[in-house]
């Protein structure tokens, strides 16, 4: 009797046991295998380096990833003056009406600027998109030729887009290689970065009705570093995904299109950042807050010499533990004469890495020089008797 109650509790339990496997909630990303995207592309965003690439020319249709070109011409909008963040823009019936991803735009309401571009970059909202191609262009069709003309501006030589959107249409690509370059270009914008990181948020509209936006980027709350990205999916091109991290000084930029899950596609991103930042690194070479050790001399001016510093940072990308012979070279222009202004170009840096000039950076002046006045002349000339 005890040996069959014995069995009795062990048969009992397994049973509990194998219930309660069932019940827990499958971990999706581990549980698929991961399957290759059509393509994919990494690389390093300061120097464009290329890590790794798969089928990188492959034209595909993108989804809603054309919709990186759409932010770029929208935030060099407002780069140029022709739109800003709080300006408030009507939205017409064609916008309003968008199917797909939206924040269901009112016909008619008016909307900042700021507002729509956030909703574009956290939801990707369809809407949203049309509504500022046509407060940029007139029209989506003139907004679209401007996104083909930056394109071929970038060097993006295998896109052709078809609306702003990324919705099914007609003669509409593009490849992994292009997109890394048009996102590139985006997130050197540093706005960008002030949407890009929200994950959740409600999108308000004109009568105080919301509509909850969640970002549709998951490695921004689950990627050490994640800040940034782009998803895109259709039937007929896949899940794609566009996305950027950062780790100290490293920004890398990985591109996957034509995925067969969503999950699979986190997953290959995360596994192509994971291979960069585990193998390459990058090393600052320039401080744009930190004065040069050269000094300039100025012609004509009050003080006779200026202290210059580099205009912007700059990195040199390589593999750990890569020791690359770096050369910096600095040159002056010729002819600088007073007054100058503070930051004024007034040289650049020739950087070369393993004896071939790997970048140029301008020099600039640290401070502003007035021109010497015939009092001062005068005064120096009685000093030095």
């Amino acid at each position: 009797m005890k040996k069959i109650k014995t069995t009795f509790v062990t048969l009992a339990v397994s049973v509990i046991c194998i219930s309660i496997a069932f019940l827990q909630p499958i971990n999706i990303a581990k549980a698929e295998s991961v399957n290759e995207p059509k393509s994919a592309f990494l690389m390093d965003f300061d120097s464009s380096t290329e890590i790794y690439k798969k089928d990188e020319l492959k034209r595909l249709p993108i989804a809603s990833m054309c919709k990186i070109m759409t932010l770029l011409l929208c935030f060099e909008s407002v780069d140029n003056g022709l739109i800003n963040f709080d300006e408030e823009i009507t939205v017409s019936e064609k916008a309003s009406s968008m199917g797909g991803s939206q924040v269901f735009l009112e016909t008619n309401g008016k909307y900042k600027v700021g507002e729509l571009i956030k909703s574009i970059i956290v939801c990707s909202a369809n809407d949203s998109c049309v509504a500022m191609a046509e407060k940029i262009a007139g029209d989506e069709s003139l907004f679209v030729d401007k996104m083909n003309e930056r394109a071929k501006e970038l060097g993006a030589d295998n896109t052709l887009f078809a609306n702003c959107t990324g919705l099914p249409k007609e003669t509409q690509y593009s490849c992994a290689r292009d997109v890394a370059k048009m996102f590139q270009q985006l997130i050197k914008h540093k706005e960008y970065f002030k949407f890009s990181c929200v994950w959740l948020d409600k999108f308000m509209h004109p009568n105080e009705r919301f509509t909850e936006i969640t970002n549709t980027n998951k490695l921004i709350r689950f990627y050490d570093g994640c800040d940034g990205g782009k998803t895109g999916y259709t039937s007929q091109a896949g899940f794609c995904l566009a996305c950027t991290a950062k780790r100290a000084s490293t920004r890398i930029i990985a591109v996957v299109i034509g995925s067969d899950t969503s999950a699979n596609r986190f997953t290959k991103i995360r596994g192509m950042l994971d291979f960069a930042f585990a193998n390459y690194v990058s090393k600052q070479v320039l401080d744009s807050e930190q004065v040069i050790g050269e000094k300039v001399q100025i012609k004509g001016a009050k003080i006779k010499e200026i202290e210059v510093k580099p205009k912007e940072n700059a990195f040199v990308f390589s593999k750990r533990n890569d020791d690359r012979n770096i050369i910096l070279e600095n040159k002056f222009n010729s002819k600088i004469g007073a007054p100058i202004q503070e930051g004024d170009i007034v040289g650049n840096t020739n950087i070369y890495v393993d004896n071939v000039l790997y970048k140029t950076v301008p020099l600039v002046s640290a401070q502003t020089i007035e021109k010497m006045t015939y009092g001062d002349s005068f005064k120096n000339i009685v000093e030095n008797w």
